[in-house]
């Protein structure tokens, strides 16, 4: 017997609304764990702060579309109005994969700030301009300042930049097995503890008759890739307090001549090391939750696949519309929680 086919049409609708309730709550317990873990973290480490990508912000304005046309696709299976239903959904559908396309677009625009979900610190250690190594320009030493790379004052140009970037470029790869094989360079010094390197037969010297330790070249490499990546005191591309903000307990911290400051101060040598040692927990948060909440939606869009077929069959109608109308329920759901999430990650990441 079928007591599926039996059983009250308004029962079987409660059943099924109970069941996506159901899931729908299992979502926000899920979601407030992540949010509250967040803030928790957050009390008393290190914390990077900066904006959200575009395309976050772009793929918000299509899952909002994409609910309102979704409601105007009950509408109109509601009224039989079949044509209407079909391109709705359709639309439906396409603002849902345009959510999804945009945020891993705004995934790669994290990822081309120097902002990665894991193995990520916040300030450069292994490689740090200056904490060995220093490099004249033409006679005339290159600061750091930030992410900025200057000469008296001024930033370097791009096309000395380029310069640089090629210059170091042949420190970038090192092993055991193989030296590093150098050319020389007119416009380019390199400094080794206040010293200047010497090159003989394309090889490293610390001076005359001291060549290189591997220490000493994987030390150089390190800083050829920070170079590279045009990487100064921070691993977050673009400049400190205005680019990114770095925060400790709720207070944003100050930089000045690449010395991090707390209400003034400089940080106690404690601090320094803590800050140095700390991981960029705040983007794998952002990565995390996000990601989280965007597998929910490629399951919805599984599902709406499913309903969009059906809507284009026929299958809707005035009297046959229930699983759109679940449908909906959770969509709509997701797209208030992103809100809810971008929101959260606005005003308080």
């Amino acid at each position: 017997m079928n007591y599926e086919k039996e059983m009250d049409p308004l029962v079987k609708e409660k059943m099924k609304k109970n069941l996506v309730y159901v899931s729908i709550f299992s979502v926000v317990m899920l979601f407030a764990g992540f949010t509250s873990a967040y803030i928790v973290t957050m009390g008393d480490s290190f914390w990077l702060k900066y904006p959200l990508p575009s395309g976050f912000w772009i793929s918000t304005l299509c899952i909002v579309l994409s609910s309102l046309s979704f409601i105007l696709a009950i509408s109109s299976a509601r009224k039989d109005k079949q044509g209407r239903l079909k391109s709705l959904m359709a639309t439906t559908l396409l603002l849902g994969l345009g959510f999804i396309y945009f945020q891993f677009k705004g995934y790669n625009q994290l990822i081309d700030s120097g902002i990665h979900p894991v193995n990520n610190h916040v300030i450069v250690t292994d490689g740090k301009y200056g904490q060995y190594f220093e490099v004249k320009y033409k006679g005339e030493f290159i600061t750091v300042d930030g992410n900025k790379f200057m000469i008296n004052g001024k930033e370097l140009s791009n096309e000395i930049m380029e310069e640089y970037q090629d210059f170091m470029s042949q420190f970038e790869k090192t092993d055991r097995q193989n030296q590093l094989k150098i050319n020389n360079s007119n416009n380019f010094q390199l400094y080794l503890d206040n010293n200047p390197v010497i090159i003989k037969d394309k090889l490293l010297f610390r001076n005359d008759s001291v060549a290189f330790e591997y220490l000493d070249e994987l030390r150089l490499s390190y800083l050829a890739q920070n170079v590279q990546d045009k990487r100064g005191d921070f691993f977050v591309r673009g400049e400190f307090g205005k680019d990114f903000k770095l925060y400790f307990k709720g207070k944003e911290l100050q930089y000045e001549n690449r010395i991090l400051k707390y209400k003034g101060k400089i940080l106690k040598p404690n601090l320094q090391i803590k800050a140095a040692e700390t991981a960029d927990a705040a983007s794998s948060f952002l990565f995390l939750i996000s990601f989280l909440h965007l597998l929910h939606v490629l399951v919805a869009l599984l599902y709406l696949v499913k309903v969009s077929i059906h809507s284009f069959s026929g299958r809707f109608s005035s009297e046959n519309n229930l699983s759109l109308r679940l449908a909906a329920i959770f969509w709509h759901f997701l797209g208030l929680l992103w809100i809810y999430l971008l929101l959260f990650l606005v005003f308080i990441h």
